[in-house]
C-alpha cells in the first residue's frame, strides 16, 4: 500500500497562488519520505495568508516557480493515489496548472475529510477540518505548514484504514458513497 500526501499553502485568496508545497510518501503503512519546498507565486502576497502560514515574499525569493517544481513533482505524483484534506489543494494545483499553462499528472486523489466523515460517526456533519480530526485521532502538527499538514491527511488515512479494517481500495470506495450507509 503506497499512497502520498499533499498540501498547498497560497499568497493570496487567488487558489493558484500557491507559495508552498508538501509531499508526505506513505508505505507499509509509515511515513517513508517527505518533500518540502517554498515556491515563487509571481503574485502579491496577502496579509490575512501572511497571518495563516507565515510565508512572506521575501521568503520565496529566488524559490522555484509553480511551473519548476512541477517539472519535477509531476514526476513523483503521476499515476500515484494523492490524499488532500478537502479539495482545496486538488482545486489550488489545478488551477496553478492552468495559469501556468501546464498539464496536471494524471493521479487518483482521496480527500481525507472526506474519508474521516464516513469513518468516524463524529466527523460526519461537523468537526472534519484537519486540526479537529488529527486531535481526535492523537495526531499532533504544527497546522499551516505544507508539510505537516500533508502528512496529517496522511495519518488521516493511515487511521481510517485501521478503524475501519479497510484497505485503500476499500476507503476508495468508501468515499464514493453516501456518509450514512
Amino acid at each position: 500500500m503506497r499512497f502520498l500526501a499533499i498540501d498547498f499553502e497560497t499568497a493570496n485568496p487567488d487558489m493558484a497562488s500557491i507559495c508552498s508545497v508538501g509531499v508526505a510518501t506513505f508505505e507499509g503503512g509509515g511515513l517513508v519520505s517527505e518533500l518540502y519546498s517554498l515556491i515563487d507565486p509571481e503574485d502579491y502576497f496577502h496579509p490575512i495568508n501572511i497571518s495563516i502560514h507565515g510565508i512572506q515574499a521575501k521568503d520565496v525569493q529566488g524559490a522555484p516557480t509553480f511551473r519548476e517544481a512541477m517539472s519535477q513533482l509531476g514526476d513523483v505524483l503521476v499515476d500515484q493515489i494523492v490524499v488532500t484534506h478537502t479539495h482545496f489543494d486538488r482545486v489550488a494545483m489545478h488551477q496553478a496548472a492552468i495559469k501556468c499553462g501546464i498539464t496536471v499528472p494524471r493521479c487518483s486523489w482521496i480527500d481525507s475529510a472526506r474519508v474521516a466523515r464516513r469513518t468516524w460517526k463524529e466527523c460526519a456533519r461537523s468537526g472534519y477540518g484537519l486540526a479537529s480530526v488529527c486531535k481526535m485521532i492523537g495526531y499532533t502538527f504544527d497546522h499551516y505548514n505544507a508539510l505537516e499538514d500533508a502528512k496529517a491527511a496522511g495519518q488521516i488515512l493511515l487511521a481510517a484504514m485501521q478503524q475501519s479494517g479497510l484497505d485503500l481500495d476499500g476507503i476508495q470506495s468508501r468515499v464514493k458513497q453516501p456518509i450514512d450507509p
